[in-house]
């Protein structure tokens, strides 16, 4: 892979223990809601080209301010373009960086609780945030932000979790409610 396309697309095919049997689950990307405001950066750069024309002599400020927006707007949504969530059948991790990349990861073993928050606009949105937790003090993979369909990936997880033999199984037939006894108990 060469550097240019390391530098637009994340390489998650290099994180992966192939020889081990790893395959991707599901790979989640940020959702839109997560870059929204730096769009909205992006579109007002717009205003200030345009008043290039009107400004005169002084054409450089609203030019210098409308390259800034611009400038700064692609970086942020190119940062969380680069930053992928990955589920794996043998672990979870995170992927993120531009220039630099960043790896954190956790076997389904550790994955003791996963706790998923979804704000009043995550709800209208359709994204959430989950919260990994582990009996380690210090992780390096805690809080994954702006999750789309969050529900959906945690029941990913938890089917991931259960078909490894992590997680035991309560056998339902010998589940016994009371419920065709009488009240008396006879």
């Amino acid at each position: 892979m060469g550097l240019v396309r390391r530098l637009l697309e994340p390489d998650i095919e290099a994180h992966l223990l192939t020889v081990e049997g790893e395959v991707v689950i599901d790979e989640v990307h940020k959702h839109w809601a997560a870059t929204f405001w730096w769009y909205c950066l992006i579109i007002c750069s717009i205003p200030l080209f345009m008043f290039m024309v009107p400004a005169g002599r002084a054409f450089w400020l609203p030019m210098i301010l409308g390259l800034a927006a611009l400038g700064i707007g692609v970086w942020k949504v190119h940062v969380a373009y680069m930053d992928r969530f990955v589920i794996t059948n043998m672990r979870v991790f995170r992927v993120h960086g531009v220039f630099n990349t960043n790896l954190a990861t956790m076997p389904m073993s550790r994955i003791l609780d996963i706790s998923m928050s979804q704000s009043f606009d995550g709800k209208i949105c359709g994204y959430g945030h989950f919260v990994f937790e582990t009996a380690a003090q210090d992780q390096g993979l805690r809080e994954i932000r702006f999750v789309g369909n969050p529900q959906q990936r945690d029941l990913t997880i938890q089917r991931v979790i259960q078909l490894s033999g992590l997680r035991q199984t309560m056998s339902v037939d010998r589940w016994d409610d009371g419920a065709d006894e009488d009240p008396d108990g006879t």
